[in-house]
């Protein structure tokens, strides 16, 4: 729950589409809803932002305290969260900046509010810089659905388009670490583990990959088999790959539990299996279930 002064602010910014006043008042804020690490309940914070070249970032301050706030814990284990900034609301992944860029960023934040500075000083910790990214491939996304097929192709094109990016952020990683061994002659990574943008970037895509799957083992599938018994065995096929995925989402999630220490050459393997056997998926669910779905209206009316 958030502190009865965080709850204030909160309520103010949505009575006021996100003016707030007193300490806040002419700033720069955002609430920003995360998952909790350990809860799995919602947990939304104020926090003051700065915009870099249409990047926006968030700081681990804690008002310079020994400790990041939890928050940050939040994002380390749920990357995907909403945020609201003035009266947009929108989902958006965490992702850490980390070394030089992480720096800078940093330099940047404190010459847009010199507090951050201040805060510096109080403590031992690096404080994080988190970049609030909002996917890139989400304008490719029709924002409409006129019925449940539709409905289900945005849902598989923000999975593709997901995965897509994380499979290119990992081949930039290995074109680097290529790079690297041919200038030093070494098997050494240029950086430890993965890094944390392929690693908050995968983990958002496994956390929306078990919601959708879950949300029609639960309900789509089984409506839909009262209605459709001669697709019986299609339900059977699909929900078997639901648990041939969800095993390679299990392997990806385990790799990646360590923050900043995965196996790159074990995670790039698992990663194709996942694209290999996820794109075969879709295609498969889109050509079987996309014309039944297409007679029925989204958003769904009452029951009749």
């Amino acid at each position: 729950m958030p502190t009865p002064f965080n709850q204030s602010v909160i309520d103010e910014f949505r009575a006021n589409g996100g003016k707030v006043g007193g300490p806040f008042e002419d700033g720069d804020l955002l609430l920003l809803t995360t998952t909790g690490a350990r809860s799995g309940k919602q947990h939304t914070t104020p926090l003051g932002y700065v915009r870099d070249d249409g990047l926006l970032l968030v700081t681990g301050s804690n008002l310079g305290g020994p400790r990041h706030p939890d928050w940050y814990h939040n994002v380390l284990a749920h990357p995907t969260v909403t945020v609201e900034l003035g009266t947009d609301t929108f989902e958006a992944v965490a992702v850490p900046a980390e070394g030089e860029r992480r720096d800078r960023l940093f330099e940047r934040i404190v010459a847009a509010d010199p507090g951050y500075g201040e805060y510096r000083t109080r403590t031992d910790r690096i404080l994080p810089v988190v970049v609030l990214e909002r996917p890139a491939h989400e304008a490719d996304i029709p924002e409409d659905a006129a019925d449940f097929a539709d409905k289900m192709l945005q849902v598989h094109l923000w999975l593709r388009g997901q995965l897509r990016h994380v499979r290119e952020e990992t081949d930039a990683y290995f074109a680097a670490l290529g790079e690297h061994r041919e200038r030093r002659g070494s098997d050494a990574p240029p950086a430890p583990g993965l890094g944390l943008q392929i690693r908050q970037h995968c983990l958002a895509f496994c956390d929306a990959l078990e919601f959708h799957h879950s949300g029609e083992d639960a309900h789509l599938f089984p409506t839909m088999a009262g209605h459709h018994p001669e697709l019986r065995d299609t339900f059977d096929r699909l929900t078997e790959e639901h648990r041939s995925v969800a095993r390679i989402q299990g392997e990806l999630a385990a790799l990646l539990a360590d923050v900043g220490g995965a196996d790159p050459e074990r995670f790039r393997a698992e990663l194709t299996r996942m694209s290999q056997e996820l794109t075969a998926h879709l295609d498969y669910e889109e050509e079987a279930l996309l014309p039944i779905l297409a007679e029925l209206p989204w958003p769904p009316g009452p029951p009749a």
